[in-house]
């Protein structure tokens, strides 16, 4: 069986191209299995893979410049778009007619019309890796202009139609995400697991917090400095340690000097994030919106307690309240500073959660989760 995964680039430090890379590997060791990896926009000899493919997946680089297309203004920009869309469509439908894949996975929403649209006889997945909700949508771009935002509105109903209409089967990490695709042909859900190498568990003593993710409006840096705000002078001996890049990242340490917020130190990604897990006591994520975050996941199976706002849709299916973490209400900084600020004073919760959370991350195994997808392929093949 040839299955091909379409994604923009290899080359960027997501926990989706993490997961991505992972399952490639996997499969491509699974007999009768041939694994494609075909990028869109990764120029491969300027932005190598981030993380270690193996040599048995077949790497196909279309090198779509689409980022040329920022350095002009409009109208150029959209002539341009539409040249490097056009590019795209006629480079995948070589590429792909060349494979000629039983299984053809578009990997979270990066030209997933131009994925369904394909004239093949490939079944069509797309594995999705945020919520429906936020995919396109407005409110991850509060700067927008009115006439921009409504174009948006529209080219967004037309991109989510396309989707349910020609996909044979959507991906979902959880099962609220699930509920939202009403009009899709066939959904499954199937959620991430971590295989990170694990230097060593937590013994949640240290007073060390750790939060990782990239540094975008998502993620929600911003709020968690005002929970610092509010729980720095409680614990002034307690340090917060943030690892991740993005395009934010300058305006977060803008505003921490700003603040003279004291403890809160910013590192850039690192492929040890094992020992830094396993140095700090607890893990905080303080996004407004979520796919499945995969560092949850990685931070409890280094023994942290967790806690994040219960924003859509993916804390809630990790932690178990008052069990491994806390749930917070979605946006609430003041109770998360309080729980925050609870947890930093109780070494007993922290240990009971810890152990808790060890258990909860058992259920998330790399092999239950790929052999859903081994039988999902073998189903749709046949």
């Amino acid at each position: 069986m040839r299955i091909a995964y379409i994604v923009g680039t290899l080359a960027y430090n997501g926990g989706a191209e993490r997961i991505v890379t992972e399952k490639m590997n996997y499969l491509s060791t699974v007999p009768k299995y041939s694994i494609y990896a075909i990028t869109l926009y990764q120029i491969y000899d300027k932005q190598p893979n981030t993380y270690d493919l193996s040599p048995k997946v077949t790497q196909v680089n279309l090198q779509i410049p689409a980022y040329l297309q920022y350095k002009h203004k409009y109208p150029k920009r959209l002539w341009l778009k539409w040249k490097y869309y056009k590019q795209l469509r006629q480079e995948l439908t070589k590429v792909v007619n060349e494979i000629k894949p039983d299984i053809l996975i578009g990997v979270g929403f990066n030209s997933a019309d131009i994925v369904c649209l394909q004239k093949c006889n490939a079944a069509k997945i797309i594995e999705s890796h945020e919520a429906r909700m936020f995919t396109m949508s407005n409110a991850q771009h509060t700067q927008r202009s009115f006439v921009t935002k409504a174009l948006g509105h529209l080219y967004r109903k037309w991109y989510l139609h396309i989707i349910e209409k020609y996909a044979d089967a959507i991906v979902t990490l959880t099962e609220n995400d699930a509920i939202e695709w009403k009009k899709a042909r066939y959904v499954e859900v199937i959620p991430n697991f971590s295989s990170m190498h694990i230097s060593s568990i937590s013994n949640c003593a240290n007073k060390k917090i750790i939060a990782v993710g990239r540094f975008e409006w998502q993620k929600g840096y911003d709020m968690l400095l005002q929970i610092w705000e509010n729980v720095i002078n409680r614990h002034p001996d307690w340090e917060i340690n943030i690892y991740g890049d993005g395009n934010l990242r300058d305006n977060i340490e803008k505003e921490v000097l700003q603040k003279g917020l004291r403890s809160i130190y910013i590192h850039p990604f690192t492929k040890e994030i094992s020992k830094e897990y396993a140095k700090s006591s607890i893990y905080i994520l303080s996004s407004r919106f979520e796919g499945f975050p995969l560092t949850i996941l990685e931070a409890m199976r280094h023994g942290l307690p967790c806690i994040s706002f219960d924003c859509p849709f993916g804390p809630a299916n990790l932690i178990e309240n008052d069990k491994t973490g806390y749930l917070i209400e979605n946006g609430n900084k003041f109770s998360f500073a309080d729980k925050l600020s609870n947890l930093m004073e109780n070494s007993q919760v922290r240990k009971e959660f810890s152990k808790a959370a060890l258990d909860r991350a058992k259920l998330f195994e790399k092999e239950t989760i790929m052999q859903n997808w081994i039988k999902l392929f073998e189903s749709l093949k046949s």
